[in-house]
Order: structure tokens, then C-alpha cells, then sequence
């Protein structure tokens, strides 16, 4: 052969060698582009890369010569590094070998024994079988998509695991990028394995086998081999997780450790899934240490770090298990499903970790998705056909039962309510579908629940009345709207209404520190009230009924003022509400109601006699309610020996003793205004005047809390009859010797509870 262009200084083998770095010449088109040479007195290797990109390696040894020619990807410059050669006979041998490195380049060969790098395969040297090939953009593809085929990828130099004969075997590290193009989405054909150990397979079974082992010698120790799988299919008989696994293998495919493919994240620590079967290209890092007999296995995406947390761990001494001479290199086979397995590089070292994959310079992977997308529609289109046509009818089912789920009662009547009127949907919405986490209470009319207006965002409370009776509905919806156009800070703002068969709902302004009660008799679940909270509580309230009396434009009778029934806002403000039981009519006018309503402890006397509820039947409660809150008790409690404390007489009797101040509630622990304390139970008490014409009105009631107006003089004798007495006299004997505990609800006569005495 004849050499042309300049020739590059000679290196010989015998002098201290250093990398030669290789310089471009300016040659004619096809010349010689590079050119070395390295000689010793045994034998000369010329290496040539071309203008076409093709490399060019001729060595001569006497008269025996080897030519080796192959494309590269550029003309970029490459290092040489000699190492080592001799002669034997007419053949030549390289026995370490040579490490080349091309900048755009990716092939790596064995230096020294110890490691090697595949950025690619182009040009690799390595020992193939089965359906293994090298595609020409440097692919290795282990199988090519037939069925029930085997393949094998073996690097072709025999590793020196042990460094001295009988020594055990040494760490060596390994990675490698790999890709498994399925034919269809979710459904592959087994698997590829990383093997250390024999290179001999030909008793080796594809399938569930993976090319390594068959089922007679599966388990032998006699095997001496080491893998770690990646199987895409579930085989019971080697109990494994799942489809989509990564285990570790030794002398068996049942895996001495085993996880499914994923990895952990080096900031959170979760757990990743990763699909082996999704087409893409993924990295795999083996670690084993010789001393501590650790194997650690590694898995992420391309171009991700390699985590600091294994995926499968195992101990086991491969000193124990492996032979010289022992090889490097994948296994991979099908089943009944044809796949494409395909290791895009590879990276080998001993005593130190795998040198890094240049993941730029890595081959693409085929495209995946359009022969998956053929065969769904050859098989799947008659099945998504029927589904189709059954989802329809699943459809139409459900709209119905939604529509019945979310049905009202709607009459012609409740036209002129419409903008009150809110639909069960959104209300079902609301509640979560009245679910028991959003229950508030129980009263004594229905259930309350709190909600969120899908659509406003506005929080609420939802109150569900039963009711099987149309007698009185109309009337009693006009008076709900009616009670729903009241506005007063003090007031429970009621929104609006919703009916459905045998159910009325009532909507109003949620109130997120619950109900008074709460706060009196509850100690260990809420706070204490300080006094300077009660007392404004108090005059919130009073203030909220001079509006509801007085200054609307109809009279409404509450009917039902007690602790429970004032609710408290964000701000701690009283708010009366639950206008279940009130009554409307118009101002100068006589109401009719005839049937007693109300609470026990809190009833007016007269109620009794005439059953006719009015505005001071509703101070006579607001006085009650004065003195629950200012004591902390509730009006009537049960005693000893199956009497009644009845809370007015209590305080009477310690206002003609002169002791008012020892009925304060003990839990404020002396610390409240005397004075503002002593006019709050003195107007609880004129309030509570078993006399009518002796009660003041409401707006006198709030003129002597705001001190607008002058407390009247009373001294013990204007009170010094028993109230208790005279609610006998006044033929509220069925009242008093009831044995009801407080709170109770009693109502005289027949009434319903949906209208409440209308």
C-alpha cells in the first residue's frame, strides 16, 4: 500500500509514551486527511482517516498484515494511546489492546481490561447471536420483533474479575442506556438482562427465560452467573410483582431482590413509576463492591442524575458465584408477543466506577406509536363500537336518576318566590350531598348543615324541615320570603327556601362560631364570655328585636328567643335567628295566633290563658334570656327530689336579700362592670314581669342598656310576689311540674311542625 500526504512523526512502543494528538492535513479530495504511525522493532501500525470519514487501522507484523476499515461520523481529531502489542508466529495478536477516542465518534474498546464505553455501536466488536444486530445509526438491537427468539450481546475480551488467582472478585460498575418498543400500549414481550459470567447459552430458553437459563438448570449453582433483569411480563413461577419489574439474579430468574421499575427522588424520597414498555430510553446503573458484597441497582430517566437511592439492593458474595473467565453483555428474548429491545450505550469498568455515557451522541430510538395505533383499531374498533353504543345508554340512565336525584316541587303559586328560591342541586352541591362531616346540629324542627355555594363561593347554613302536608305551605313560604327581607346586623339574614317531596329547606347566612349555649354551658369545648362579650351580645340582640317589633315594616313575633337560638358571627356579634316559629301581621293589627309555641323557661304566662303570642310575650323570653346569659344557667334546671329551679325566682330572691351581685356567673371570676351587671339582671327581672302592661318594649329595653334612658327605681317589693306562684294562678300549672330538662320544646294543641301554630 501506498502511502501519501505528510506523514506525522513515528512513536515507537519502545520509548515512553504519550497521547499523539493527530492534525489535519490539506489533502486533494479522497487523500489521506490524518495519518500515524506507531512502529516497534516487531511490528508497525498505521492509522488513516480519510476526507470520505472513513477510518482506516493497517498493522504488519513480518509478513502477515490486518486492515481494518469503518465510517466515522466526522473528521474530527482522535487521541491514540498505545499500550501494548507482540507477535507470535505469522499471526498478529493484540493483547491489551488500544483505547481510541473520537469526538463525535461513540465507540470505546476495552483499555487495559478494566473498562470500556459505548456511545453508540458503530464499529463496537461485539459477539452477537440470535436476532442481535448493530443497526447503521448504532443501534444494538437485541431482538428485531419475531417471536420466540433469543439474543445475545457479549463484550468479546474476557474480564479479569479476580486480581489474584483464587482472590475474590473485585467491584466493577456498569451502566447502560436501554429502550423496549412494544407492539402494542400495554402489552410486551419479556425482557433484556445485564449478565456477568459464562458465555455459553445455546441450552438457553426465550420467553419467560429471558435467553439465560432454561427450566433445568434454572436455580443450579453449577450456572455461575449474574444478572439483573428487566421483565416486562409477570411469571408466577418466579414470583414476581408484577409486568414491569426490576430484579436482581443469581443463578436463578427467581430474583434474590426485586422492586418494580422506577426510582426514588433525591429530594422528596417518593417513589417514581417508570414504565419499561413506554418506548423511551432509560438508564440503568449496576454498582457491586467486592468488600462488602453489596449490589446496588439503579434505574431514572435519560438525562436524570443517577439517584442516591437504590432501586433494588441485595447482598451476596459473587465470589461464591462467578468463574474465570467471565463476560459482560445483555440477554433478551420474546414470548408469544413480539417486542423490539434495543441498548442504546454501555459502560463497563473494574475497581471504579462505569466511565459516563455520552448521552448526546446516543443513537435515536425508532419511532413508537404508529403500528400500536394500527392494531387497536384492527381488534379494538368492533369492541369500542358496542362500547360506545352501552355508553349511551349508561348515559341516559344516569341523566334520569340525576334528574330525579336533584327533583323538586315546584307549583304555579311559587312564581312570584322566585328570586328566593334556590335549587336543590345547588344546594345538594353545596352540603356535599348532606353529608354527616357537614352537619352543624340537630334541632327541634330538622337537621342543619353547613355548605359552600358552588357558584358565589358563599358559605351557608341549610336547614331541612320535614313536612308531608300541603295544609298551610303556601301561607308559610309567603312568610318565610316575607322574613326573608328583613336586614339587621342582628339578625340571621335568611336567603331563601327550597321544597322537595315531604322536605323543606331553609337557607341562611352561616355563622361560624355556632350558638350561644355553646359558650355558656359547654366550658370545656369553647371559651368563657367575658362580660364586655355578653353584654354586647345582649344589646345586639335587643337591638335586633326593636327592629324586628318596631321599626319594619311589619310586626314580627320571634316566639322563640333563647341562648341556642342566637347565634354568633366572626366577630363574636349576637344574631337572633331560627324564624321557624315567628309570626307576621301588620302593624295595629291582632294577631291570632292560637297555639303556644315556644321553649320551657322562656314562655309568657298569659300564653297560657289566651294562646295570642305578642310583642311582650317576646320580651318576657328577652328576659330570660338576660339573666341565662348574665348568670350562666339555664331558666329552669332540674333540683333535687324532682323540683324545678326555676332562674327568675332565684334571682328575685337574692335581689330582696340584697345579695344580686352572688348570682353573677362564677366563671367570670369577679371580673365585670357591678354596675352594667346589676342593670343587666334588674332589666332581665322587669322583663320577666309575670304582669304584660309591667314589661317594658323593646325599644325602652335598649334605651336603658345604651343608658339613654334612666333605669325606673324598683326596689324588692314591686317584685316581692313568687313569679312561680303566680304562673300557677295564671294556669301555667301544666308548665311548671312539667319534668322536662331545659330547652324542652313544648307545644300546646295540634299543630304541625311545619307550620309552627299557623
Amino acid at each position: 500500500m501506498t502511502r501519501t500526504g505528510t506523514v506525522a512523526p513515528r512513536t515507537r512502543v519502545d520509548d515512553d509514551l504519550s497521547p499523539l494528538w493527530l492534525k489535519e492535513e490539506e489533502t486533494p479530495p479522497n487523500r489521506l486527511s490524518k495519518h500515524a504511525f506507531l512502529e516497534s522493532s516487531s511490528w508497525t501500525l498505521t492509522l488513516m482517516l480519510t476526507a470520505r470519514s472513513e477510518l482506516q487501522i493497517i498493522c504488519r507484523a513480518g509478513c502477515s498484515a490486518l486492515f481494518y476499515s469503518a465510517p466515522v461520523r466526522s473528521t474530527a481529531s482522535f487521541l491514540l494511546q498505545p499500550v501494548m502489542a507482540e507477535t507470535k508466529g505469522a499471526g498478529l495478536r493484540l493483547v491489551a489492546g488500544f483505547l481510541v477516542v473520537f469526538v463525535g465518534f461513540g465507540v470505546g474498546v476495552l483499555g487495559a481490561g478494566d473498562h470500556f464505553v459505548y456511545s453508540g455501536f458503530i464499529g463496537a466488536r461485539l459477539a452477537l447471536d440470535g436476532t442481535a444486530v448493530i443497526t447503521p445509526s448504532g443501534l444494538l438491537e437485541l431482538t428485531n420483533g419475531t417471536a420466540q427468539l433469543m439474543a445475545h450481546a457479549v463484550h468479546p475480551e474476557a474480564l479479569r474479575l479476580r486480581g489474584t488467582p483464587g482472590g475474590g472478585v473485585r467491584s466493577f460498575s456498569t451502566s447502560f442506556v436501554f429502550g423496549i418498543i412494544p407492539p402494542y400500549p400495554d402489552l410486551s414481550g419479556h425482557g433484556i438482562v445485564f449478565f456477568v459470567g459464562k458465555n455459553n447459552f445455546t441450552t438457553a430458553l426465550p420467553s419467560q427465560y429471558l435467553g439465560l437459563l432454561n427450566n433445568q438448570n434454572n436455580g443450579n449453582t453449577t450456572n455461575h452467573i449474574f444478572g439483573v433483569e428487566l421483565d416486562t411480563i409477570f411469571s408466577s413461577e418466579f414470583k414476581d410483582p408484577d409486568g414491569n419489574h426490576v430484579g436482581i439474579d443469581v443463578n436463578s430468574l427467581h430474583s434474590v431482590a426485586v422492586n418494580t421499575a422506577g426510582y426514588y427522588d433525591d429530594k422528596t424520597g417518593a417513589f417514581n413509576n417508570l414504565t419499561l414498555i413506554s418506548g423511551k430510553a432509560m438508564q440503568v446503573w449496576v454498582d457491586y463492591d467486592g468488600e462488602s458484597t453489596r449490589i446496588n441497582v439503579f434505574m431514572a430517566p435519560l438525562k436524570m442524575a443517577k439517584p442516591s437511592r437504590p432501586l433494588v439492593s441485595a447482598m451476596n458474595n459473587l465470589s461464591e458465584v462467578l468463574l474465570e473467565p467471565a463476560y459482560v453483555g445483555f440477554s433478551s428474548s420474546t414470548g408469544t408477543v413480539r417486542s423490539l429491545h434495543y441498548v442504546l450505550g454501555w459502560s463497563f469498568a473494574i475497581d471504579g466506577p462505569a466511565p459516563a455515557i455520552d448521552i448526546s451522541m446516543l443513537p435515536k430510538l425508532p419511532y413508537y406509536g404508529a403500528k400500536a395505533r394500527s392494531r387497536v383499531l384492527d381488534i379494538v374498533l368492533p369492541i369500542a363500537t358496542a362500547a360506545i353504543v352501552l355508553g349511551v345508554v349508561v348515559v341516559v340512565v344516569l341523566l334520569v336518576r340525576r334528574r330525579q336525584k336533584y327533583a323538586e316541587l315546584r307549583e304555579d303559586w311559587e312564581v312570584e318566590f322566585g328570586p328566593h328560591r334556590f335549587t336543590y342541586k345547588d344546594l345538594f352541591r353545596a352540603t356535599e350531598g348532606f353529608k354527616s362531616k357537614t352537619l352543624l346540629g340537630i334541632g327541634g324542627f330538622g337537621r342543619v348543615y353547613k355548605g359552600i355555594l358552588p357558584k358565589s363561593k358563599l358559605e351557608i347554613a341549610v336547614k331541612k324541615v320535614s313536612h308531608e302536608s300541603r295544609q298551610g305551605i303556601k301561607e308559610f313560604i309567603a312568610e318565610v320570603v316575607s322574613i326573608g327581607r328583613l336586614r339587621h346586623r342582628n339578625l340571621v339574614q335568611l336567603l331563601g327556601y327550597c321544597r322537595r317531596k315531604g322536605e323543606l329547606i331553609l337557607v341562611y347566612d352561616y355563622m361560624p362560631n355556632g350558638s350561644l349555649d355553646k359558650y355558656l354551658y359547654n366550658s370545656k369545648d369553647k371559651p368563657t364570655l367575658d362580660w364586655a362579650q355578653r353584654l354586647r351580645i345582649i344589646k345586639g340582640v335587643a337591638s335586633g328585636l326593636l327592629y324586628i317589633h318596631e321599626d319594619w315594616e311589619q310586626v314580627v313575633i320571634h316566639r322563640d328567643i333563647k341562648a341556642s337560638n342566637v347565634l354568633l358571627d366572626g366577630e363574636m356579634n349576637g344574631r337572633l335567628g331560627d324564624f321557624g316559629l315567628a309570626r307576621l301581621y301588620d302593624h295595629g293589627a291582632d294577631p291570632q295566633t292560637t297555639h303556644v309555641v315556644g321553649t320551657m323557661g322562656y314562655l309568657a304566662p298569659e300564653l297560657a290563658r289566651s294562646g295570642k303570642a305578642s310583642p311582650l310575650t317576646d320580651v318576657f323570653a328577652f328576659g330570660a334570656f338576660i339573666l341565662e346569659v348574665a348568670c350562666g344557667r339555664r331558666p329552669v334546671e332540674q333540683a333535687l327530689e324532682d323540683n324545678q329551679l326555676m332562674l327568675v325566682d332565684w334571682v328575685l330572691e337574692h335581689w330582696q336579700n340584697g345579695s344580686l351581685t352572688q348570682v353573677i356567673d362564677a366563671r367570670l371570676n369577679g371580673d365585670y362592670n357591678v354596675d352594667e351587671a346589676i342593670l343587666a339582671l334588674k332589666l332581665g327581672l322587669l322583663c320577666s314581669h309575670p304582669l304584660p302592661g309591667a314589661r317594658p318594649s323593646m325599644r325602652q329595653v335598649v334605651q336603658y342598656l345604651e343608658g339613654d334612658m334612666p333605669f325606673p327605681e324598683l326596689t324588692p317589693s314591686h317584685l316581692s310576689f313568687s313569679m312561680l306562684a303566680l304562673m300557677r294562678s295564671e294556669g301555667f300549672d301544666s308548665f311548671v311540674s312539667a319534668s322536662c330538662a331545659s330547652s324542652t320544646m313544648m307545644t300546646i294543641g295540634s299543630m304541625s311542625a311545619l307550620s309552627g301554630g299557623r
